[in-house]
């Protein structure tokens, strides 16, 4: 659903304004410092290219190459001079226009909202329990050779990795087979998760099948 609908972008339609004393980047602060950051770039490549004209002079024997040389490299200086004089002005300007203002003080085109925080909460908190939950998973996988971040990874592949699930009521079980990593130690880590989790004999809500985990191999249950 996330990467096919984007589910977790819609999860909230609404928006509403914010508090009329919230302080937000004042907009024409933002344009000036573009321009700023801007105007040094090309001003920090003119220098480079000056500089390696200064220390790479063309030989005064040939008149031409001389001359062309002596243009390009006054130009240069001439943009550089421009440029200097042209950051010391958006600086002079950034001193003076503050960088946060209030909300209320925005101009109507620059006024924005957010979404209603609400269901915005609601998902963060379930974002935070399914991470709890992936935490303390790693921690039954971590071992000798294999870190928390390996861990981690092996649970992302186990997620979407193809399960077949098998309900047996004759044996209040049911049976999900996982299909075999690629990996053998791979594989071994997951058997020791799955040894972990039946040993806590955890029924499927509403019912009172115990859940089983199985590594199978693919073709076989």
């Amino acid at each position: 659903m996330m990467q096919h609908f984007a589910i977790d972008l819609l999860q909230e339609y609404g928006t509403q304004e914010l508090p009329a004393t919230e302080r937000v980047i004042n907009p024409a602060w933002r344009v000036l410092d573009r321009s700023r950051n801007s105007i040094q770039n090309k001003l920090r490549y003119r220098r480079a290219h000056f500089g390696e004209m200064t220390m790479h002079p063309e030989a005064n024997d040939k008149a031409d190459k001389y001359e062309k040389w002596m243009t390009k490299k006054a130009g240069l200086l001439e943009q550089i001079e421009q440029y200097e004089s042209e950051l010391e002005r958006l600086k002079i300007k950034l001193k003076k226009e503050p960088k946060h203002i209030t909300w209320i003080e925005l101009d109507e085109k620059d006024k924005f909202f957010r979404l209603l925080p609400g269901r915005k909460r609601l998902m963060d908190t379930v974002r935070m329990i399914a991470y709890r939950a992936e935490t303390a998973m790693a921690g039954l996988l971590k071992g000798p050779t294999v870190d928390m971040p390996a861990a981690r990874r092996l649970l992302q592949d186990l997620y979407v990795t193809e399960a077949d699930i098998l309900p047996r009521p004759e044996e209040n079980r049911l049976y999900v087979q996982v299909h075999n990593a690629s990996r053998p130690a791979a594989n071994a880590s997951l058997e020791q998760l799955f040894n972990e989790i039946n040993t806590a004999e955890i029924c499927y809500p509403g019912t009172d099948l115990r859940m089983t985990y199985e590594l199978v191999s693919k073709g076989s249950g």
